[in-house]
């Protein structure tokens, strides 16, 4: 239980003047941190390979829904109250809670199908939104994650305070609109807001691994969920907004068209 508190007390745990020397300057992280970022992004993108099995087992069978939710929470609290040195379980685990997490997105590409149930269509449609969302969370993740090994040691933790009050504000603007009913204004805040609030996770989240990585926790597979916990909330957020913007656009056709 420690464990699981401690993974989420960490995600509320600094501006250089970049020239070209310093995109290739790494010398800030030391080899051992090296070594254990490379294993940490490995076993992120074995992850990713995972979540994708997950949506397209969804899309197969339709197996994505809450018992999916609860089987991708169930895989992480397992995961945190595992010890480090049973390393296999703990991999077994981090793919196991990948997979659900998958299954569990998979509905938003059952919507993509529904508003455009053509079958000539749907291949392009369903495939360039998913792919086109991926790209762009996958540049916006690589990119914040690399502005936060280049800037200083420390140098952005301090977001971290800013950042869990923007998640708290999320959080009470969910709860406030499920129960008394929210505008579409509201959920294009919620949506967009959230956005940049994981975006800045990314960050932060990076450059706290690096840290504790510095200070000897070397914890591979727990630094890999939390990013992967970042890269899925961004890439279901950037998902929402392109399947928003094609139904708008959709809607938009069919009025001049009448």
């Amino acid at each position: 239980m420690d464990a699981f508190t401690s993974f989420f007390e960490s995600r509320s745990s600094s501006r250089n003047s970049w020239t070209y020397d310093s995109l290739k300057n790494f010398r800030q992280i030391s080899p051992i941190v090296q070594i254990h970022l490379k294993q940490v992004y490995l076993s992120l993108c074995c992850a990713l390979i995972a979540s994708a099995a997950g949506a397209y087992l969804h899309i197969l069978w339709n197996i994505g829904g809450l018992l999916t939710t609860l089987g991708c929470m169930g895989s992480m609290f397992w995961l945190l109250s595992t010890p480090p040195y049973q390393e296999q379980k703990r991999v077994a685990l981090l793919m196991a809670a990948a997979l659900f997490q998958g299954a569990s997105i998979g509905p938003l590409i059952d919507l993509a199908i529904r508003i455009d149930p053509s079958l000539t269509k749907v291949f392009y449609y369903v495939g360039s939104i998913l792919v086109s969302a991926f790209v762009g969370c996958g540049v916006a993740f690589g990119c914040f994650s690399v502005a936060a090994m280049l800037a200083r040691r420390r140098e952005y933790l301090y977001l971290g305070g800013l950042l869990s009050s923007g998640l708290s504000i999320l959080f009470w603007l969910h709860f406030a609109s499920s129960i008394f009913g929210g505008s579409a204004a509201l959920f294009k805040f919620e949506l967009y807001f959230g956005l940049l609030v994981f975006v800045g996770y990314i960050v932060v989240d990076t450059q706290d691994i690096i840290e504790k990585a510095h200070l000897g926790d070397l914890d591979y597979v727990k630094h890999a969920l939390t990013l992967f916990t970042d890269f899925a909330a961004v890439f279901v957020r950037i998902l929402i907004i392109m399947l928003k913007n094609s139904e708008e656009k959709e809607n938009k056709k069919k009025k001049r068209r009448y």
